[in-house]
């Protein structure tokens, strides 16, 4: 195994900014075109024309996201794009380098470089600047980024099949029961094919004792159509009882119901789990109609639900109207064929959905310890 040196930027490929070109808002309604328009945390419009050709690690240069994270502040961009001047754009001298760029910034505290105190910034000097730490060795550059790109690639494929069964599910649901509804097809309440229907609950956050404990608490921010399995935030025994938080059951479906942009977003729970009072969950009745056939009467109905939202400064909808919002409800064979259809999609959505989770711990365990040489792996 080879030595370790803190190689430059520069060593590693070439600062292109000199290239990047901004487009104001009006110049790129006027430029619509199919080549992506990059910023500093991805692509924000399409225009007509190219800048870049190929692969290239694009690096915010600046905003708040360097700080909070939210979306990667390093990211590869490929094919023909455009880049505006919030973005460093480097061409490494390899593919694998570009990844270990990628990699390397993920795992790398950027506040020692930021200047800004209201708007973060990373110039170029403060880019350049930064040691990056790397094997000597090519081969073993090589190998590190591999094993981290063969994780991403796997993860991104559970991404893709998950999205492909989705579209699947919707298309049958839409087919089944919009496009070839029945006339005489019976037409109630989302109430009417539940067991239950009510909001969560937040207890007092300045009350140590309610937080950190063994219950999954989830807020609307982490609802984004998935499968919920462990949330970020855990409550106590104590703090659901000093709440109008509760518990719901597994399969109960999560709606975002205000707080925008989430209005309309979904989660289904895996495990027991009470959320804040942003959030309102369904227990169905299964012998009315599946969870899998609410989920997608509620996804399908998004915009729907957007328009009956109230509030002048956000959007929102509440308990009453989620109970009383119209839904077909099919007859007993013509909902267990379809059922039968969805549901091991669903499940398997589920079970890719627990292995991306896996995957993504390991890399995230694995990013550090390889990028700090802590964990070597041998060189091809």
């Amino acid at each position: 195994m080879s030595e370790w040196k803190d190689f430059s930027l520069e060593e590693l490929g070439d600062i292109l900014n000199h290239k990047r070109i901004p487009l104001s808002s009006m110049e790129r309604q006027q430029r619509k075109g199919k080549y992506p328009y990059f910023g500093a945390s991805g692509i924000i419009d399409y225009v007509d024309d190219f800048l870049f050709d190929g692969e290239h690690v694009l690096i915010s240069e600046d905003g708040e996201n360097l700080k909070s994270r939210q979306t990667p502040i390093a990211f590869i961009a490929n094919g023909k794009f455009w880049v505006n001047n919030h973005a460093h754009i480097i061409k490494g001298k390899s593919s694998n380098i570009n990844k270990l760029l990628v990699y390397y910034f993920h795992n790398l505290d950027l506040n020692p470089y930021l200047t800004g105190a209201v708007q973060p910034k990373l110039n170029k000097a403060a880019l350049v600047s930064i040691p990056i730490s790397l094997p000597k060795d090519e081969n073993e550059q090589t190998a590190i980024a591999e094993v981290l790109s063969s994780l991403d690639d796997k993860i991104d494929l559970l991404h893709r099949q998950n999205k492909t069964l989705e579209q699947l599910a919707e298309t049958l649901f839409r087919q089944w029961f919009v496009e070839e509804a029945e006339e005489g097809w019976e037409v109630g309440k989302i109430e009417d094919v539940c067991k239950q229907i009510s909001s969560g609950g937040t207890p007092p956050t300045r009350i140590e004792a309610y937080y950190n404990g063994d219950i999954n608490w989830y807020s609307t921010k982490e609802l984004n159509d998935n499968f919920l399995f462990e949330s970020k935030s855990k409550i106590t025994k104590e703090g659901l009882e000093n709440s109008s938080a509760k518990i719901f059951p597994e399969n109960t479906i999560l709606i975002a119901i205000y707080a925008a942009p989430t209005v309309g977003r979904l989660g289904i729970l895996t495990n027991e789990a009470a959320c804040n009072q942003a959030a309102c969950g369904f227990i169905v009745n299964e012998e009315r109609v599946s969870f899998e056939y609410l989920y997608l009467h509620l996804y399908t109905s998004r915009q729907r639900l957007n328009d009956m939202a109230s509030g002048s400064a956000q959007q929102n909808l509440n308990v009453r109207i989620m109970k009383e919002f119209e839904i077909v409800i099919p007859p007993i064979k013509a909902h267990e064929n379809f059922r039968d259809q969805v549901r091991p999609m669903f499940k398997k959505i589920k079970s890719n959905t627990q292995q991306i989770r896996t995957l993504t711990q390991l890399r995230d365990t694995l990013l550090p310890k390889l990028m700090s040489g802590e964990v070597r792996v041998d060189a091809i």
